[in-house]
């Protein structure tokens, strides 16, 4: 799947799934923008990577949990690549604290990082394919927690549902323009916030009983989803979510 002549700007894609994500576009023939709100030897790491695959990369300092951040994030990859053909939304964090014990910071944080950020990225990342006027892609990435509950995250889960209803929403408004919208949920999937898990034998343990596939995702199975969902082949697609999560949301327990 070619995306030669394409610009992707991934969010929070100095590591883990976000750097997967950047790696598989350019291998598929784009030029990246890579931002990171901390982190920027990961992200210098990540954009030589890239060079090597002889496309066109850069990185930009954002936090996109700040609207300021977010406009000024897309303005600079146009100033800097010279369109905007792909935005993904992967910037992400997790506050994990009981319903009773949420404070408003941490409330206030995963939310605008999560749910504001991806509003305000797609927006202006949006208003600049309308300019260009040859439609576009954006692809979020949410969260099995866009329908599954977990407690002691609410926070989370919240910015998560608010996310799958963000992506139904506007892809209705922004059909006509020829951009498509669409969410990818993944899992459990090996990465560095999974890090105390994958080290603690009884959780991990305890979390596989809960996967059918008995593993992991890896971020280059979260990449190849977004891979397809940005080709042309997926031009008739949007206003979906796309688990990838080993069968999890399915499990019941055997009850």
């Amino acid at each position: 799947m070619s995306l030669e002549g394409q610009v992707a700007l991934v969010t929070g894609a100095s590591s883990g799934i976000g750097a997967g994500i950047a790696m598989r576009l350019a291998r598929d023939g784009a030029d990246v923008a890579i931002n990171y709100v901390s982190g920027q030897q990961r992200a210098e790491e990540v954009r030589a990577k890239i060079v090597k695959l002889g496309r066109r990369a850069v990185t930009i300092q954002a936090d996109v949990g700040k609207l300021d951040d977010c406009r000024r994030l897309i303005a600079e990859v146009v100033k800097q690549l010279g369109r905007l053909d792909i935005l993904v939304n992967n910037a992400g964090i997790e506050i994990g604290q009981p319903f009773l014990e949420t404070t408003e910071d941490a409330y206030d944080r995963v939310l605008a990082v999560n749910l504001k950020g991806a509003y305000f990225c797609a927006q202006s990342a949006a208003q600049q394919m309308v300019r260009q006027g040859k439609g576009g892609r954006i692809v979020n990435i949410s969260s099995v927690h866009e329908d599954w509950p977990m407690p002691g995250n609410a926070p989370y889960c919240c910015s998560k549902g608010g996310m799958r209803m963000l992506t139904r929403t506007i892809c209705l408004e922004l059909a006509k323009y020829g951009i498509t919208v669409n969410n990818v949920g993944p899992g459990a999937i090996a990465t560095p916030i999974n890090t105390r898990t994958i080290q603690t034998p009884a959780l991990l343990n305890a979390l596989l009983e809960e996967i059918p596939e008995h593993r992991l995702g890896t971020p280059e199975e979260v990449a190849g989803v977004v891979s397809y969902l940005v080709s042309p082949e997926a031009s008739y697609v949007t206003g979906s979510t796309y688990f990838i999560d080993g069968g999890l949301m399915q499990n019941s327990g055997g009850l």
